[in-house]
């Protein structure tokens, strides 16, 4: 079978001079490498901190392949609109070993961001730079439900693309490691109304680890998960253009530890929703141990949408004008009888907030119905979700000093 092959130009050397620690292979007189990477890669890769790796335009890691990053290296997307968009795309069958440390953290970011390697941010983008490139996107064999089919093509990446497929039923896949890692002011658009998260999970499985993972500055979510089963650990999302965390696709995985800074230009800190077909419909997410920080004029802090279902336990929201809104979506029959949806699981069970602090806001249960009073389902949610002064929250600050919204004092 004719092998894809992954198109590796290597630029003309860079004119600034980075100073580095003295185990870097980068040194005061010698100037970093920029290389340019388009296209499948077909065969297994490590990328060294002592480069810059520049992707142009989509490049994929194919079914069967490694790609290996080492800690404290940069890649950086060139600009590009619509199929043109720059996004590294890991796919079904394919893996990445991202590991990055606290010192030496992966990071991923625009072409025109000045950071250099061994900066943790470089000095022209602040967390409002959003757009500038794509995201990373990792696909999976787990399970999702999608309307109709066990797999489905993801968001962003034409159909004709066979790469772009998500879903199956592996609920143990690996896809490889994701620790330490940056991702910057992404989320180029692709086409009206659609642009890159972050960082897209489509399907991935348990087998995968991330872990220790900031966006910061993206277009669209922060992070969004369809199905899958993958379970996420210290997730730091700041300043998104959308929705910070996006769950769909009756996502069965666990997020512990997570911090929203719910600022700017921005919709909601979580959005959720349950399964979109009969297929893998069972499949219930967990997020515990948050912290959700609104400031300013942003959107609402929570909603959960077409019939939500999971646990949320140990979640603080903060700082967000008084009175905003918990938004539990409902569904009416034509005798204003619940039906299907997030209120009906939340009264059912199969919604449940544990341990949640929302003091000095409110729970709205909504319906796209206009005749139906809600009222009375508004009290009863209410007393599901208790307000109490118990709540932790997500992580220490000094969890994120590696960030780059510790850098810029977001987090201090």
């Amino acid at each position: 079978m004719k092998k894809f092959l992954s198109m590796l130009v290597f630029a003309a050397m860079t004119s600034a001079f980075v100073a580095c620690d003295d185990d870097d292979d980068a040194t005061p007189d010698k100037p970093v490498e920029n290389v340019v990477v388009s296209g499948v890669i077909s065969e297994n890769q490590t990328w060294t901190a002592d480069k810059i790796y520049e992707l142009s335009g989509r490049v994929i890691v194919a079914d069967g392949v490694t790609l290996t990053i080492q800690p404290g290296t940069l890649i950086k997307g060139q600009e590009g609109q619509g199929v043109s968009a720059s996004a590294l795309m890991i796919a079904r069958g394919g893996k990445i070993d991202a590991v990055g440390t606290a010192q030496k953290p992966i990071i991923f970011t625009s072409i025109l961001d000045d950071i250099q390697p061994g900066e943790t941010a470089g000095g022209n983008y602040t967390e409002e730079d959003k757009g500038k490139w794509g995201g990373l996107v990792i696909l999976g064999k787990a399970p999702i439900s999608f309307s109709g089919a066990l797999e489905a093509q993801i968001e962003g990446v034409p159909a004709e693309e066979s790469l772009g497929l998500y879903g199956g039923d592996v609920a143990n896949d690996n896809s490889g490691k994701l620790q330490y890692v940056s991702i910057r002011h992404g989320g180029t658009s692709i086409a009206q109304g659609s642009e890159i998260n972050g960082l897209t999970l489509g399907g991935v499985g348990s087998g995968t680890t991330i872990s220790n993972i900031e966006i910061v500055g993206n277009s669209d979510d922060g992070v969004e998960f369809f199905g899958g089963t993958v379970n996420v650990s210290n997730l730091l999302v700041s300043h998104q253009g959308d929705d910070a965390i996006d769950i769909d696709q009756a996502y069965a995985g666990t997020v512990d530890g997570f911090m929203v800074i719910h600022a700017g230009d921005t919709d909601k800190g979580l959005e959720i929703d349950g399964p979109e077909g009969s297929e893998n419909a069972s499949g219930k997410f967990i997020l515990k141990n948050g912290t959700i920080i609104g400031s300013g004029n942003v959107g609402h802090p929570a909603d959960f949408k077409s019939k939500a279902q999971g646990t949320v336990e140990n979640v603080v929201f903060q700082g967000y004008a008084e009175g905003q809104q918990i938004k539990i979506a409902a569904s009416y029959d034509g005798a204003c009888a619940s039906t299907s949806n997030a209120y009906k699981n939340l009264v059912e069970g199969n919604l449940v907030f544990t341990d949640i602090n929302y003091t000095g806001y409110v729970v709205d249960v909504y319906t796209s119905s206009q005749t139906c009073d809600t009222s009375a389902d508004d009290a009863i949610a209410r007393g599901l979700i208790v307000s109490g002064n118990t709540a932790t929250g997500g992580p220490a600050a000094a969890t994120w000093a590696w960030t780059f919204s510790a850098n810029r004092s977001i987090i201090e």
